[in-house]
């Protein structure tokens, strides 16, 4: 039975855990110096590569390996995870003279690496090496040599890689900041790296890509009744209508809001006209803007409608605000 004595020790081990992790992530911060700025060196090298960045390593060095290749990958940087005793066995085809070599190893001493590292730089591609010892084997196969050494694991025997790994995971994304800097990424490029995420929609779609048009935007001439407005209104099933002169420009709008409200001052609606009642000088977002800001032109003025002009205020689209929720762009 998992007792109150066995929570306590737990939530202490995992505190501790926390903290010396932590610890490590500090002290390899401040091993980071401008003296030899190994770091820009290895940016550097990244930077200036016109292949991709493979990534290499063993065990948990292989798995912290992959996420460095995804996050690289995402922020600009082409690079792909090779696993090195696929690599002993053919798959070191992957790499080319213009790539850049990544390897890890906490010892620097994995044998899988060891063996191929020399012969990927009788190609001519460059060797960055993340290891834990600067007389490592690998780190003295290497162009630059980061060193990831931490003082002792989160794990109480000292053994299972955890502190060390954390801190080579956090140099690892150091090194893709740096990057995505140096090339200038912006939320456009990572958007365009993710269309399947939810940024990548808030990034990527157009007003013109879910707005309603043609036949489906609901729109009336400035001389129309309000019941021909009225029945525009039901047919289009979008909670309001625009009203436009003869070049089509939006010239008003006139919602369901704005019937509900006319109610309670008018009886007779079969004499009045939609240009007695419209709101005259509408607003409106252009097609070639982001969804993203509809929503906030939305919000901001409490409406659930928007209607959608090209530059020369000739109506295009109609949006509702359920044409951005089906889009999952809210």
């Amino acid at each position: 039975m998992f007792g109150a004595a066995q929570a306590l020790r737990a939530l202490d081990l995992a505190r501790e855990t926390l903290q010396i992790e932590a610890d490590a992530i500090l002290a390899l911060k401040d091993r980071l110096c401008a003296d030899d700025n190994r770091v820009g060196q290895a940016v550097a090298i990244l930077f200036a590569c016109r292949g991709r960045v493979v990534v290499s390593g063993m065990g948990k060095s292989g798995h912290i390996g992959r996420k460095i290749a995804s996050t690289l990958a995402s922020t600009g940087t082409p690079a792909l995870f090779l696993h090195p005793g696929e690599a002993a066995h053919g798959d070191l085809g992957m790499v080319t003279a213009q790539d850049v070599f990544l390897s890890i190893s906490n010892s620097g001493e994995a044998a899988e690496l060891v063996a191929i590292v020399p012969i990927i730089k009788r190609m001519g591609a460059k060797h960055i090496a993340l290891t834990g010892n600067d007389a490592s084997s690998l780190a003295l196969l290497s162009d630059v040599h980061l060193n990831v050494r931490v003082d002792r694991e989160a794990c109480p025997l000292n053994l299972a890689p955890t502190a060390s790994t954390t801190a080579t995971l956090a140099l690892g994304d150091a090194l893709a900041v740096a990057l995505l800097d140096a090339r200038g990424f912006r939320a456009e490029d990572f958007a365009r790296s993710h269309p399947g995420g939810a940024l990548g929609r808030r990034l990527l779609t157009r007003v013109s890509d879910v707005m309603r048009s043609g036949d489906a935007i609901p729109a009336i001439t400035v001389d129309a009744t309000l019941s021909a407005a009225l029945l525009e209104v039901s047919r289009k099933g979008i909670g309001m209508t625009a009203i436009v002169d003869d070049g089509f420009h939006a010239i008003g709008v006139f919602t369901d809001g704005d019937l509900r409200r006319l109610i309670e001052h008018v009886q007779d609606f079969s004499k009045l006209m939609i240009a007695d009642v419209m709101h005259a000088k509408p607003r409106t977002i252009g097609p070639d803007q982001l969804a993203v800001e509809a929503v906030g032109v939305m919000e901001q003025f409490r409406i659930n409608q928007l209607l959608v002009a090209d530059t020369d205020g000739v109506l295009v689209g109609a949006l509702h605000i359920h044409d951005l929720t089906r889009a999952k762009v809210i």
